[in-house]
């Protein structure tokens, strides 16, 4: 009788895949000047060396029980997460396509592959558990690349920092199967180091232009913001006016969502947290994404704690 058991070899490479996508350090020792090609290739080789071959048509999803289950395919976050990996994929292989530098080019195309694997991984959830979506808009090239993939860059930062806390949370209270943590946590990580990925792009690139040009694109990172904010409060019903949904809310309404019972002062200490446990693994000399967790780490310092009875 055949042993479907998986083997030990097989084991120890999924391991080590998972510890190389969370632990790297640059091989280059001393200081990394911000905006040198040392910083481009750093930065770039942290998302290349750090890549998990997994395969998103053979993950073995687990039986839920009927509970959970039943949890997991009412929540109202699968049309949203789906489609804003379609849009983060589309926007990234198009930047991708007019980047000129070979290294640069590589990664983003690394970027906007594992994008798109995000997406097959959200399709093979639901189709598994046969959670029923909205039918899928269009993904067009974005008419302006480096904006669209500004736009994405930036709601990856907000979404991905809260994405870590509601995830923990979710797995404290049992919300989510640990089976199914431990098959989704991959996914999660990913997220972690295209948004480090991205910093360090945005630091970089702004070297690089001539000083003149620099204030311009700083107009260009508050508009970004700007439009964020916007989407983020006018938005908050979740669809454009097309009916499509937005990124607005990818994780607006995730504790309510997730029936997390905890103040949401808790909530964003965990976030932060969280954050810091997931970025620890990198080199020290790549910049972290600062803007969320400083005002997350604010609102935490004067928000109000739960009562102890």
């Amino acid at each position: 009788m055949a042993d479907d058991s998986p083997r030990l070899e097989e084991i120890d490479a999924v391991t080590a895949a998972d510890h190389a996508m969370r632990n790297w350090r640059f091989a280059t020792p001393g200081k990394v000047p911000i905006g040198s090609d040392a910083h481009k290739r750093m930065f770039c080789r942290q998302l290349l060396d750090t890549h998990n071959p997994y395969k998103p048509a053979v993950i073995d999803w687990p039986k839920l029980a009927p509970d959970a289950l039943k949890r997991i395919t009412s929540l109202p976050i699968w049309d949203i997460a789906v489609q804003t990996e379609g849009r983060a994929g589309i926007r990234a292989r198009t930047y991708a396509a007019n980047a000129t530098d070979p290294l640069l080019k590589q990664a983003l195309e690394m970027d906007a592959a594992e994008e798109a694997r995000h997406k097959v991984v959200l399709s093979r959830l639901v189709e598994v558990y046969g959670i029923q979506l909205a039918p899928e808009p269009d993904y067009p090239a974005p008419k302006y690349p480096e904006w669209a993939w500004m736009v994405t860059g930036y709601s990856e930062c907000i979404d991905s920092f809260f994405a870590f806390g509601l995830f923990e949370a979710a797995k404290r209270t049992g919300y989510f199967p640990p089976a199914l943590v431990e098959t989704f946590e991959p996914v999660i990580q990913e997220e972690c180091r295209h948004i480090l990925f991205f910093a360090n792009w945005v630091a970089w690139q702004r070297r690089q232009l001539a000083w003149w040009k620099r204030p311009w694109f700083r107009l260009k990172i508050m508009a970004v913001w700007a439009f964020l904010i916007y989407e983020r409060i006018g938005l908050a019903r979740g669809l454009n006016n097309k009916g499509e949904m937005q990124d607005a809310n990818f994780s607006y309404n995730g504790r309510e969502d997730l029936g997390i019972d905890m103040t949401v002062r808790d909530l964003l200490q965990i976030c932060l947290d969280e954050n810091d446990r997931r970025m620890a693994g990198y080199d020290l000399r790549l910049l972290r994404p600062t803007f969320v967790p400083f005002f997350t780490g604010i609102a935490c310092r004067f928000g109000r704690k739960r009562s102890r009875k």
